[in-house]
């Protein structure tokens, strides 16, 4: 770090630190919260993991947003029309919302949103020049940039190649936040460490790997339910400590006021076995827990005409069906998670999810002896002459991946595992670098199309989140039909059809339906519990 930035980064902690200080400052707060797998990029168009979800929900809007009960409600759109096709959808913009100050901007002030911006940043989603990670979200549902239109400053039209009933769901995406053209274009590729948006905080400073500043955006459109200005925080201040127990030790210390997840370094600590907080820290903190769209699981390269498959017995649907039964979950979640989660038990739709159900959709029961038998088939009786499997992971969940290898060393399934660091893994997934691996998918947006999605022939890299390379035309053909089914349940219908045929042809290995585990100081309140576990902090209140 040069002496200008040590100077700035002193001088910033000392105003932050001041808020804390008796005065006229008394009453201000800072949040402070700790993202121990980093952070990678602050430009919604990449928000593809959970800490760039997070900082992107504080820093931007978008159309619309959900609610803690996963409704899609208003945000800077007011209101919309869909047109009697269902493929023609009108916005009506909100007229007082403003983007963060910055001196790219004509006297240095924000400027007015308008629909001009919605038709730029959703054509920035789709350009092949920005390769974002979220072009998915609209890449078979448009017919180019000429799908988005501004008629006026608060209209905003979007024309769809055929109906698409999840859609006003899916525009809850980060992704689909709204970004200024002239802000974009100053940075470029640099936008990402120097974001502008509308949200209730705007971007301070990142000093990337150590501290992360976020302020109160003192022009912030929404208020509470009371009619006070959003938000009640005075600023966000993140912290980038990768050791899991490092960081608990330092929310203990009440030098972090929030934590996401219950690390196994320090679990049994907490919670019993059977989930429930230990006497030693009964009325410590606040617990808060709740279903998580976010399915936990291993998935397998079988992607044929990619050379790192050729010679991989993955490619073998009996392995990956072996591979599945040998692997007892219910012990895996009782003994490694405390119970905290749900036993990956049926597909890949996680429970919590509309449509989910155990009872229509058949997964992979604990069968080593149907594993035995599977591994035989194959032509590897008891694993002999099965070429050993590279498992690729995090340190995060180096404990549960090492569970996973020695159940399949049980059957005669020999794996080898790798530790990698969380986004230099992410990177090899995303490009086809690895065929055994860890993965989650945390839901975009509330409806189990965006878990489908993973699997659509179409989707498959570099195109999309097709990290497995499945290419089924039965499933492609059920995908595409779900688009023309406004009944939820009829649609429901379809996607459990798709989500049985994934788990014949068993391209993943569901491991277990995350809980939301969120960790609050006790002086904290006006905190979120939506099942996407969406970070939002614009209504906490720090007493």
């Amino acid at each position: 770090m040069n002496k200008l930035c040590s100077l700035l980064l002193l001088s910033l902690f000392i105003s932050l630190n001041s808020c804390n200080h008796s005065g006229s400052n008394s009453k201000k707060t800072i949040f402070n919260i700790n993202l121990d797998e980093g952070l990678s990029s602050l430009d919604p168009a990449f928000a593809r993991n959970q800490n760039t979800l997070w900082m992107d929900n504080q820093l931007f809007n978008g159309l619309v947003q959900i609610d803690d009960s996963l409704k899609t409600k208003p945000c800077l759109a007011k209101s919309w029309d869909i047109s009697a096709n269902g493929m023609v959808y009108t916005f009506h913009l909100r007229n007082d919302v403003y983007f963060h100050d910055h001196p790219i901007f004509k006297d240095g002030k924000g400027r007015r949103v308008m629909a001009s911006d919605f038709v730029f940043s959703f054509t920035r989603l789709i350009d092949p020049k920005v390769a974002s990670s979220g072009s998915w979200i609209f890449s078979d549902k448009v017919a180019g940039r000429q799908a988005f239109m501004a008629p006026n400053d608060t209209t905003f039209l979007i024309m769809l190649k055929q109906p698409f009933t999840p859609f006003i769901s899916m525009l809850t995406a980060q992704y689909c936040s709204v970004v200024p053209h002239e802000i974009v274009e100053y940075y470029g590729k640099d936008f990402r460490q120097h974001p502008v948006g509308t949200g209730p905080f705007k971007f301070k400073y990142w000093k990337e790997g150590e501290v992360l500043v976020l302020l109160k955006n003192e022009h912030y459109w929404e208020k509470d339910k009371d009619g006070n200005s959003l938000p009640h925080l005075d600023a966000v201040r993140c912290s980038f400590i990768s050791d899991k127990q490092t960081a608990f030790m330092e929310f203990l210390s009440k030098r972090i006021d929030f934590l996401n997840d219950i690390d196994g370094s320090y679990r049994d600590d907490i919670l019993s076995k059977g989930g429930k907080v230990t006497q030693k820290y009964r009325g410590k903190f606040i617990l808060n827990k709740g279903p998580y769209l976010n399915t936990i699981y291993l998935g397998m390269l079988v992607d044929s005409s990619l050379a790192i498959v050729k010679n991989s017995p993955l490619k073998n649907i009996k392995i990956r069906q072996a591979i599945n039964y040998s692997i007892d979950k219910q012990n895996m979640i009782k003994y490694l998670r405390n119970s905290m989660g749900t036993s990956g038990k049926a597909g890949f739709i996680p429970a919590g999810m509309p449509g989910y159900d155990t009872n229509l959709v058949k997964g992979y029961n604990y069968d080593p002896d149907k594993a035995k038998q599977l591994l035989k088939a194959a032509g590897y009786p008891e694993g002999k002459n099965l070429p050993e499997i590279v498992l690729h992971t995090t340190i995060g969940y180096r404990s549960l991946i090492e569970y996973v290898q020695g159940e399949l060393d049980k059957v005669g399934i020999k794996t080898s595992v790798e530790i990698t660091q969380g986004s230099s893994l992410r990177e090899l997934i995303s490009k086809n670098g690895v065929n055994f691996f860890y993965g989650t998918w945390i839901a975009d947006y509330p409806d189990a199309e965006n878990y489908l999605s993973v699997f659509y022939s179409k989707n498959k890299i570099p195109y999309g989140p097709n990290y497995t390379g499945f290419n089924n035309k039965d499933y492609d053909a059920l995908f595409e039909k779900a688009y023309h089914v406004i009944n939820n349940e009829d649609r429901y219908a379809i996607y459990r059809k798709m989500d049985n045929l994934i788990m014949q042809q068993a391209p993943v290995v569901i491991l277990y339906y995350d809980q939301r585990v969120n960790l609050y100081q006790n002086n904290i309140s006006g905190y979120s519990v939506n099942a996407q576990n969406l970070l939002t902090l614009k209504r906490i209140i720090k007493n």
